[in-house]
């Protein structure tokens, strides 16, 4: 499934034309990222080196450091609660989800997401349920075992199912 090209950037981001105008492209949110989730865009043209998660590489952990740090106003200083980072959201796929599927019980999104009971909920106590706190860091779609969850960037979750 393809949202598109829009990059998933790190919490705090502010809206894609913005972003592109204020990131001075200085690197200081992936330095201070103690994961190395947050990583310097190649290629070429306007999204070069910008910065950007790849969550089936390495999700973001919402340790929150990067906001504080950008000197450019692309990521809003003010956001350093978790519940605040609004980088996108996770979609299910539910006809590869094991619980959906009937093959066997599976937690794993929901143990591992860092906003448990509130971005991910067990539905009947069973099934995995994304709600609308998701806030799109990707740690579901990097630890679900057959790949049933993908994060969609922000600005594109109007063309999401």
């Amino acid at each position: 499934m393809n949202f598109g090209v829009l990059p998933l950037r790190p919490p705090g981001a502010v809206k894609e034309a913005d972003f592109l105008r204020r990131c001075v492209q200085c690197g200081q949110c992936a330095h201070v990222c103690p994961w190395q989730a947050v990583r310097m865009e190649g290629g070429i043209g306007v999204r070069r080196n910008t910065p950007m998660i790849r969550p089936l590489e390495t999700p973001c952990w919402l340790c929150m450091k990067c906001p504080p740090i950008c000197p450019s106003g692309a990521l809003e200083n003010s956001v350093t609660a978790m519940e605040k980072a609004n980088m996108g959201r996770a979609v299910m796929l539910k006809d590869r989800c094991h619980n959906f599927v009937g093959d066997i019980m599976c937690w794993t999104c929901y143990d591992r997401c860092p906003l448990r009971g509130t971005a991910i909920v067990l539905e009947n106590g069973v099934l995995p349920t994304l709600t609308d706190q998701c806030v799109g860091c990707g740690v579901c779609e990097y630890v679900c075992p057959v790949k049933a969850l993908v994060t969609v960037p922000r600005e594109a979750l109007s063309h999401a199912p």
